[in-house]
């Protein structure tokens, strides 16, 4: 590798968080660097398809940042953080260090996947998946759609399968009705807020949201064919094509745990520790966004232009009604984990044939609860494979108590040419 490139401050993550702790930054004199593993910059929420008008917010974030000078560095994933401000960073298949005295992290948020038989079968999803395949290309038209899982996610989700032709069979809320109205008319309360909920539900109002209901199970040979349903006290088949289940959201924190950030919780589902300035417990690193717990794009941009003024120094420069957003959002997302919390039904699902680790084909009979994560990869490889625990750990936390995954580099696999090109760049070997 040749020596590392220097920025005043480096975001990790394009989405509504990093574009605005980026353009904070830029526009109070630091050089930005923004790095994103996606082909393009929005994150989840601002993705679109190709030739589809992007959102107008990431169209003037963006603008706003070029103005400024700030750079994006697409499919560029961190790998390691070998010494203070500084990364390792595959941009693309081209491996090189960068380093920064600030660094904000703004990694997001993945769904949690709980097992349930036949979970594994072709056309069953994530909730955010099927969305993320949607707005990637995927064509719906005339396809059945059940949509099982828990949260506002579901209704942005249910309106891009409207959207896109499918024929939604039924949104499943496995939250009860009554922890559904309390959360409503607690959280609902902002105009703005309410009225995309209602935008999202008349969207999907030909469709039935039932509450207190869950999938039971997954059946189908080549691919899901019907889909068990647990619908309020009753067990109904339903006929479908694509199933979408998940259990809501968990803060993505490997980069942070790398850096020995604090977390907040025990076990999966903590986000990354932050005080009123979005500063991390490590000094020059602060963090914004759903990586410190689930709570709308709104105050994820709030919370973005807080971790960018800071890491500007700038910390005068924030604006008033943005530490308002900020505390609004901590609330909602308080309320967010409180209603839509998984219910234990979710994990009597199992059997000792559903597969748990789906990487390495393990089923939950093959596994000692008694065991701890380390005698599991010994005996079954659970947690082994491509994903490296990433979907089986949280799965395996909620199944047998166990506590989160270590983390070590690098954090993305990159190919082997990458490697070699890293040691040898410039005919000088060297360690990446």
């Amino acid at each position: 590798m040749s020596g590392p490139t220097r920025h005043d401050v480096v975001v990790v993550g394009a989405g509504p968080a990093g574009l605005a702790a980026a353009v904070a930054a830029s526009e109070r004199g630091r050089s930005v660097l923004v790095l994103d593993q996606a082909p393009h910059a929005g994150g989840q929420v601002w993705r679109h398809r190709r030739g589809e008008r992007p959102a107008p917010v990431l169209v003037e974030l963006l603008r706003r940042l070029a103005a400024r000078g700030g750079a994006i560095a697409r499919r560029a994933a961190v790998l390691d953080c070998p010494a203070p401000g500084e990364l390792v960073v595959d941009f693309d298949g081209r491996i090189d260090r960068i380093t920064a005295p600030a660094l904000v992290l703004a990694t997001g948020a993945v769904e949690r996947l709980l097992p349930f038989p036949g979970w594994t079968l072709p056309g069953v999803t994530g909730v955010g998946g099927l969305q993320a395949l949607l707005k990637a290309g995927l064509a719906l038209r005339g396809q059945r759609v059940v949509i099982a899982g828990t949260g506002p996610l579901l209704l942005p989700a249910a309106a891009t399968v409207v959207k896109g032709g499918g024929e939604l069979v039924m949104i499943a809320e496995q939250a009860r009705g009554s922890q559904v109205v309390r959360f409503a008319g607690r959280a609902l309360t902002d105009p703005a807020r309410l009225l995309q909920a209602l935008r999202l539900r008349m969207a999907t109002i030909a469709s039935p949201y039932r509450a207190d209901s869950w999938v039971v199970a997954a059946h189908g040979e080549d691919r899901v064919r019907e889909v068990t349903v647990h619908v309020q006290g009753a067990e109904r088949v339903i006929a479908c094509d694509w199933l979408a289940a998940a259990a809501g959201l968990l803060p993505r924190t490997e980069l942070a745990e790398l850096l020995d950030c604090a977390l907040t919780g025990g076990g999966d589902g903590g986000g990354i520790s932050v005080d009123d300035d979005q500063a991390t417990s490590v000094p020059g690193i602060w963090a914004a966004g759903e990586c410190c717990g689930v709570k709308g794009e709104t105050a994820g941009m709030a919370e973005g232009t807080i971790a960018g003024c800071m890491a500007a120094d700038a910390p005068t420069t924030i604006p008033p009604r943005t530490r308002k957003i900020q505390a609004a959002g901590r609330r909602f997302g308080g309320l967010l984990e409180a209603a839509f919390a998984p219910r234990p039904e979710l994990l009597r699902r199992v059997t000792p044939e559903t597969i748990v680790c789906r990487c390495e084909d393990v089923p939950a009979g093959a596994i000692d609860p008694a065991w701890s994560p380390r005698q599991a990869k010994l005996w079954t490889r659970a947690g082994m494979g491509s994903c490296q625990g990433a979907v089986c750990g949280p799965a395996c936390t909620a199944l047998y108590g166990w506590g989160r995954n270590a983390v070590r580099p690098p954090l993305a696999s990159p190919p082997l040419g990458a490697w070699a090109g890293a040691l040898t760049r410039d005919g000088e070997p060297t360690t990446p």
